[in-house]
């Protein structure tokens, strides 16, 4: 039996984010994906390291991989749009899960439930889904100082709004990478690679 899953997965670099912003450089869901995936799991270190949790760091990163998948489907609906008002975000909770479930389906029943958790949220993991959700908001977050640095004012009221968003989320671990790594983003190339401070 033919299965178009991962076929399916593969369109995610189709998918174009900020669809109502002009861009200076366009970003796609697998783009942003790979992003989430690398921050979460940044985010799980540290709340490990700092923090004396015991966060499952790999699993934070996969679930960070698939968080979008959905959007396959739906598209990247604008977030002006998406949180109008309540009833608008639960119509569009409704076609999000909606959306999961048909990608679910394509998989072949003996590995499907591997794969719900990554999708839907399983019980005792409210927290690695926080941590991602605030990896979400960082990956959004950068994209708005990237396009700052390149001139482009159009995500201003983004950037601001997408701060208070992160700290609204009250996840100790996003704090922590706000203070010590978020400000490395508005460095050049040079700046970066400078003498005191080689990271690449």
């Amino acid at each position: 039996m033919s299965s178009s899953f991962y076929a399916m997965l593969s369109r995610m670099k189709y998918i174009r984010r900020w669809a109502l912003m002009r861009n200076s450089e366009s970003e796609n869901i697998s783009e942003h994906s790979l992003e989430v995936s690398m921050l979460a799991h940044g985010l799980a270190v540290l709340g490990n390291r700092r923090l004396g949790k015991q966060l499952d760091a790999d699993r934070c990163a996969v679930i960070g991989l698939f968080h979008d998948a959905g959007e396959i489907i739906t598209g990247d609906m604008p977030t002006p749009i998406k949180y109008y008002n309540r009833q608008m975000q639960n119509v569009f909770h409704e076609i999000e899960d909606d959306a999961s479930e048909a990608l679910l389906a394509m998989l072949p029943e003996d590995i499907r439930e591997d794969y719900r958790s990554l999708f839907f949220r399983a019980e005792g993991e409210e927290e690695l889904w926080r941590i991602v959700k605030a990896a979400d908001k960082l990956s959004a977050l950068i994209k708005c100082i990237e396009e700052s640095k390149a001139g482009n004012r159009e995500f201003d009221s983004a950037k601001k709004t997408l701060e208070d968003s992160v700290h609204a989320l009250q996840v100790p671990e996003a704090e922590l990478f706000m203070k010590e790594f978020l400000p490395a983003y508005y460095r050049t190339l040079d700046e970066l690679s400078s003498e005191n401070d080689r990271t690449i």
